[in-house]
Order: structure tokens, then sequence, then C-alpha cells
């Protein structure tokens, strides 16, 4: 026989209260007047207990109800500040949620049945609530109190309006119990993809972990926190600065941003490398390698790559400011690095090269060599008649030996973007001066960003100038690959006194918007950076900012398949949604039909005329898990999470609620309160506005000047006084 199916239905009417009104009121009877129910006073309280016992099982059952109806139209608050945040040492906190299985579905399904309406749309008088306010918006004074008072944000206001988050609160409501839901730090290394449109909590996301990675140690020491920031957060910015304070990690806080060079940290892009090869790598890289722009990328890779090669055998340190100078002219590099090499192999040969100089004219210099200095084309004629070899010198010498006018179309896609990199008091930033004492701006590099377990916010200022952000984040990306390769081969401490091959730390990198730094050398940071304790979490809104940003779909696969955990935020498109449900498997959910029917009786001499019956038939169908409508229809700090091998959870985040305790230097409040209005309105970032200080040396903070001095602060009216 088979076995009946419970079919649970929870939008209903709280039937359960009528039985605690009667158990109510025969409790009562019971002690005031026990002997109209023939019981003496003993047995009256006995039995009062009894109803009472009964009536309080049934008013859980009846507020479980109600709870569930309440939670369907309007989620409880969820605020919790920043100082509250949990913070474990096995365990990642991302909000508060449950585990989605098949009763979850059915709940859901329930939802869209006709005869549950009443249950999950607004009420009438909401809806007549809203629309007086709508209405009064406008009207004289009494009435527009009105407005007032209907729009308060109080539990005590029966119309009150729903949180401005949008969505369908019903996707969390179905289930009353949530619980902390937190991922294991060991699933990080597997990386994190956080998927979600504009303005539906990504940063909040961010900030939640980001608060978590400051404030943890690893083994008695914090961890490494890198944040790529391209269009500039100033909340996010406070948020880490007060954060690092709060871990008295104020020391190790640098800030990176192309958008305020005049308080910026300095990092030289191309100044770290493993192999030589990496410095043309990082700028040819961002060169279009499409069609018949690939020739010129290879071309714009090798002469590069001459000119790296020439500048660090001189004992010089690769910047853009130096490759930039010397793409323009080969002639000095050759010149400066002919005179070192002749002077340690061949003392005697300049004496030769500066004759066959003399003896130049007009007529003499070949037809390729026009427009050369007098020097060069020396050179070039005394090293054909010799045998010299130098690998550096022959590479020099091949590049000098193109037509100044082809070679100068060759190069025309490469000196745009060293333009671009070395305009104005950005060039600073990007090619600092290590010799330059006078200069406060500390000057880092990643290895040493990791080896001092610092807090690094980078922000790259992709509103003013997306292609020259979007140059540096590929080339920090680049840097970051090559030292994870380092630090997988030879550990964090190479070179340091009892330094062993096996030493690593958690290296936390959020890219915000990564589809924007992203570029080839972004797949080895994930496909294999693991190894080196990078555990990366990106953020971006569509799978086909991806796609369009690598230009290949394939690649984009690649990319999305190295990110074990998922968190989908609402979504616009489609297709990103089916990213999730389409990992999940379908489910059996119970549907009640109700069949009733007459029948007449073909024999009109017997005693029935007709015959007629009921039935509930329960049938069951397979549906998905979940939907794409319902990711794009979630309200904003919601999401869809797929952690730990699979498993599907709904969750939120919590709200940020106002902590007294976050105070800032007086130039990065100046520079957070800049970025909130220049980025808002879409102004000049080099004009003020009359906020003084912006580009005054003096307001630099000591604890960001000073780099291995970390500083102390006292708060004074809302201030941090060094």
């Amino acid at each position: 026989m088979a076995q009946p199916h419970a079919v649970e239905v929870l939008l209903r009417p709280a039937v359960e209260l009528y039985t605690v009104a009667v158990c109510a009121s025969a409790a009562v009877v019971c002690v005031v007047a026990p002997w109209s129910l023939a019981l003496n006073p003993l047995l009256g309280f006995g039995s009062a207990l009894a109803f009472g016992a009964f009536g309080a099982i049934r008013l859980r059952d009846a507020w479980a109800i109600l709870r569930y109806r309440r939670n369907i139209r309007r989620l409880p608050r969820y605020v919790m500040t920043s100082r509250d945040v949990p913070v474990s040492q096995h365990r990642l906190f991302i909000g508060r949620g449950f585990r989605w299985e098949q009763r979850h579905t059915h709940r859901l399904v329930q939802t869209y049945r006709p005869e549950f309406r009443r249950y999950t749309e607004p009420t009438a008088f909401y809806r007549m609530a809203r629309r007086l306010e709508e209405r009064l918006e406008f009207a004289p004074s009494p009435l527009s109190k009105l407005a007032r008072v209907l729009a308060w944000d109080s539990p005590l206001n029966p119309a009150r309006p729903l949180p401005p988050v949008g969505g369908l609160p019903r996707l969390h409501g179905i289930e009353p119990h949530e619980v902390d839901v937190t991922l294991p730090l060991g699933e990080r290394v597997g990386h994190t993809l956080v998927l979600g449109t504009t303005r539906v909590g990504k940063t909040r996301l961010a900030e939640l972990f980001i608060t978590q990675d400051i404030r943890r140690k690893a083994g008695g020491e914090h961890e490494v926190v890198i944040v790529f920031d391209p269009k500039g957060d100033a909340d996010l910015l406070k948020r880490m600065y007060v954060e690092a304070r709060r871990a008295g990690r104020e020391g190790e806080f640098y800030v990176f941003h192309l958008g305020w060079p005049d308080i910026s940290a300095r990092y030289n892009a191309v100044g770290r490398f493993g192999r030589i090869s990496e410095v043309a790598t990082r700028i040819a890289g961002q060169l279009s390698g499409e069609g018949n722009s690939a020739a010129f990328r290879e071309f714009a890779w090798r002469f590069v790559n001459i000119i790296a090669r020439a500048l660090v055998e001189l004992g010089q340190r690769p910047d853009y400011m130096l490759i930039q100078r010397h793409v323009v002219n080969i002639d000095g590099l050759f010149i400066e690095y002919a005179q070192q090499f002749f002077a340690k192999t061949e003392p005697k040969a300049w004496e030769i090269i500066v004759q066959l100089e003399g003896r130049l004219n007009d007529k003499t210099i070949p037809r390729h060599m026009v427009g050369r200095e007098k020097r060069v084309v020396a050179l070039e004629q005394y090293l054909s008649q010799t045998r010299t070899y130098d690998p550096v010198l022959d590479g020099l010498r091949s590049a000098v030996r193109y037509d100044r006018t082809y070679f100068d179309k060759i190069v025309a896609s490469l000196l745009p973007l060293l333009e671009k990199l070395t305009t104005g008091k950005i060039a600073q930033l990007l090619a600092p001066n290590y010799s330059d004492l006078a200069d406060p701006r500390p000057i880092f590099d990643w290895m040493q960003i990791i080896r001092k377990r610092a807090v690094v916010y980078v922000g790259l200022d992709a509103l003013s100038d997306a292609e020259v952000a979007a140059a540096v984040g590929n080339s920090m990306f680049s840097d970051l690959v090559s030292v994870a390769g380092h630090i997988y081969k030879h550990g964090i401490d190479d070179g340091l006194p009892g330094a062993a091959a096996n030493t690593k730390v958690p290296i936390n990198v959020h890219a915000d918007e990564f589809n924007e730094l992203m570029g080839d050398e972004f797949i080895p940071l994930i496909n294999k950076g693991g190894g080196a304790g990078m555990q990366v979490t990106a953020y971006t809104q569509t799978l086909s900012d991806i796609e369009a940003r690598i230009g290949n779909r394939a690649k984009a696969g690649q990319v999305i398949g190295n990110f074990n955990n998922l968190f989908m935020l609402r979504v616009r498109e489609t297709a990103t949604a089916e990213l999730l449900t389409r990992q999940l498997p379908k489910v059996e959910v119970y549907t009640t039909t109700l069949v009733s029917g007459a029948t007449d009786s073909s024999d009109i001499h017997g005693p029935t005329d007709f015959t007629s019956n009921a039935q509930d038939r329960i049938s069951t169908s397979s549906v998905p898990l979940i939907e794409p409508a319902h990711v794009v229809g979630l309200p904003k700090g919601q999401c869809f999470a797929l952690i730990e091998g699979g498993n599907l959870w709904k969750i939120r985040m919590p709200l940020p609620a106002p902590d007294p305790d976050e105070v800032m230097p007086r130039d990065l409040q100046q520079l957070a309160g800049s970025m909130r209005q220049h980025y808002a309105e879409a102004g000049e970032w080099w004009e003020s506005n009359g906020q003084p200080g912006l580009q005054d040396d003096d307001a630099l903070p000591r604890d960001l000047a000073e780099d291995a001095q970390p500083a102390t602060a006292d708060v004074q009216d809302g201030e941090a006084r060094p």
C-alpha cells in the first residue's frame, strides 16, 4: 500500500488560535469557577494547567504560521556594526541564511498559486497608504504631515513602508529559522566569484570579507590584504583604514590612488621581476593583439625587452619613464651601453669608433641610417667589421638599423600607452625616484607587502581614465603572478637568514570590477596562485563582462571554471543567472488538486437519480531547485551561494550600522569626501572645489609617510591628531 503524502501548507489562516482561545477560556473557568464543571479547587487547578499546556503548544504552532506569513511580506531587520562582525580563525562569516532544499522549492512554488495571493501581496490598507502618501506629498501642511506619518519607518506604523531593497521577500521568508552562514577558510584557496548587478550589495559583501581578513591572525600573525578598487569607493577606503587602525595595523596600511597622487604611495609596476622578459610582457600585454595588431604588439614586446635588458646591464631599474625615453630615442641607450661594454672588453675600440665618426658625412652615411647620430653610425660600422658578440649589444644594434621612419611607424602603438602612464603626477607614482629622500611617500612592491603582512588599497580611478587604470591593474596582476611563482618555489623569506622554502601566508586579493583589470595574466593567478597562498575574491556584474574583456569565450570559461565558490546576487542577464541554476538538480514538488463531479443515473426507474464525488488528488512534478527568475528577483543585500562542494545556501548580509569609533586621518577624510563628491558628480578631479589640503604635502599623515615606523594617534574632537 502506498504511503500517504504529507503536503505542507503554511499559507493559511492560523486556525490554531481558535484552540488557543478555547483552552484559555477553559483554564480561566477551571481556576475561577471549578464548581461549574463539578470539580474541586485542586482538580480545577490541575485541569487549568493541562488546558494551559495544550494551549501553549497550539499557540506555538499558530505563531509559526503568523511569522511565516509576516516574513513572506517583510523580513525582520538585520543590522550589525563593524565592531560586531565575528572573526574566526577557521571560518569566514557571510551572513544569516539557510541551506536551500526541496521543501523550500515546494514552499516557493506555493506562493505563486492564485489562492495564496492574499498572503503574499501587500494588503489593501498598505496600498491605500502608499497612494495617499504620493498624493499628499505636495499638499498643504496638515495633509503633508499625514503623508509623513504614513511614511514613518517604525514598527508602530501599521502601514509601514517596505525597505528600499526591492525584489521578492518571499525568497528568504520561506524559511523562518535562520542560522549564521560561514565558509571554511580552507575553501578560500579555491577562489571566490561574486556576481551581481550595480548597487545590489557587492561592495557591502566585500567590506564584510575585508573586515575579517584585516582583523584575522593566521598562526599568530596577520594576513595580507590587497584590494583593487577601479572606480574608487570612499566608504570602502574608510572601512579599510578603520579596521586596520582597530587591529593595530595602521603602520602597515598603504593607499595607492592614481587620482590623488600627492597622498598616494608609489609603486614601480615593472621594477621587480623574476625574469627580465616580464617587463616587456607587462607593457606590451596592454596592446591589442587582434588582427594586424598582433605583429605590431610582438615587435613592441621585442623592442621593450631589448631596452629592459640594456637597462639592467647598466645597473638601472626599469620604469615607465626610462622605457619611454629610450623608445623615443634608442640612440642614447645604444651609445651608453656600448661605452660600458667596450670599456670592459676592448678599451682601445672607442678610439677607432671616434675616428670612424670623424670621417662620416652626408654622403657616406647609409640610407637606412639617415637621421641617426654619427656616433651610432660609427658604432654600426665598427661592429660590422669585427666579430664582437654580445646579446644585448646585438639587440640594440638591430633596433638602430631600422629605417627611422619605418621604426616610428612600428612603435606608434606603444608610444600612446607610455604617454598615458608617464604624463603629469602619475609618472611620480609609477616611476618613483628611489634616490629622492625628501619625498615622504613610501615606495612598495608586492614582496615587501607580503613580508610585512600589510594592507593595501589600490584605487585606479577608472572613471577618469579607464585605459590607464586597466594598464596599471594588469601590470600589478602580472607582478603578483611573478611573486606567487617565487613564493611557491622559495617561500616568502627567500634570501633572509633562516628562510624556509615552505613558508607561506594567506594573501587575500579582493578585485572589485575585476573584468576591467584582468588580462591573460589573470588566468595563471587563479589557476596556480593557490599553491603560494593566493586567495582571490573577484567581483563583477555579468559573465558577458568577462568575455568582452578577454575576447574569447573559451578563455572566459577557463576563468570561471577556476572559481570554486560562487555568490550570486541580483543579476539582470539570464545567462549569468544560469551559471548558478544549471549546476543545480531538479526536485519533486507536491501539488494538490480538488476534483468534484456528478454523474446521472441511467436507470430512470431506480431510486438514485445521480451520484457525486469529491476528491483531493496529490500529484508530483519535477522542477528546478531554483529558476533564473528567482535570481533576477533577489532583494538588495541577498544572494544565493554555491559553496563547500556545491551546497546551495540562501543568505542575506547584515545592514551596516553606524559605529562611533570610526576616525580617519584628516587628509584621508578629505580624500574620501572628495572621492564621494567627484565620482558622484563626474567632476574634474584636479579641482579642489574649495577643499584645502588636497594638494598639500604637509597634510600627509605620519603613519603613511613613514614606511617603517607606525604612528600613534590621539582622538580629539572627532579627528586623529598625530
